[in-house]
């Protein structure tokens, strides 16, 4: 299985280079995962709901995020929806969305991938640990 994970998308800008460089890396690498950290993709800090649909029709799988996800607060109610939209596992488990999902390609159904999303502590009061949290 074939994997990229893109760092972090920042703004139109990043969104614009998603847009544009994704179809044809898809191709050229053989990706069968796409995998973004969208955290800043709406104007540089959060996401929105029509930032991560951009990003998703542009042909990432799955959004990753850290401790900007909450900036943008249209998109707490889509965190715990049908959009593969992932939150630092180690936040509190009361925070809205989820920090893992177990994706899978309809092509390649006998395999499956992990995704966890953690956010590390180095200036980040609001992460518990993410090794307890992995475990």
């Amino acid at each position: 299985m074939r994997i990229l994970m893109v760092g972090d998308v920042i703004g139109r800008p990043g969104r614009r280079a998603v847009r544009s460089l994704m179809p044809g890396l898809r191709h050229e690498l053989e990706l069968d995962l796409v995998i973004a950290n969208a955290e800043n993709a709406a104007g540089g800090k959060g996401l929105t709901p029509a930032t991560a649909e951009e990003l998703l029709r542009s042909g990432v799988d799955v959004l990753t995020s850290g401790n900007h996800i909450w900036a943008q607060k249209e998109i707490i109610p889509y965190l715990d929806g049908e959009l593969p939209i992932l939150r630092p596992l180690n936040y509190s488990p009361y925070a809205p969305g989820h920090g893992y999902l177990v994706w899978s390609k309809a092509q390649l159904s006998e395999s499956q991938v992990l995704i966890v999303n953690l956010a590390g502590r180095t200036f980040m009061s609001d992460a518990d640990c993410p090794f307890r949290a992995m475990d």
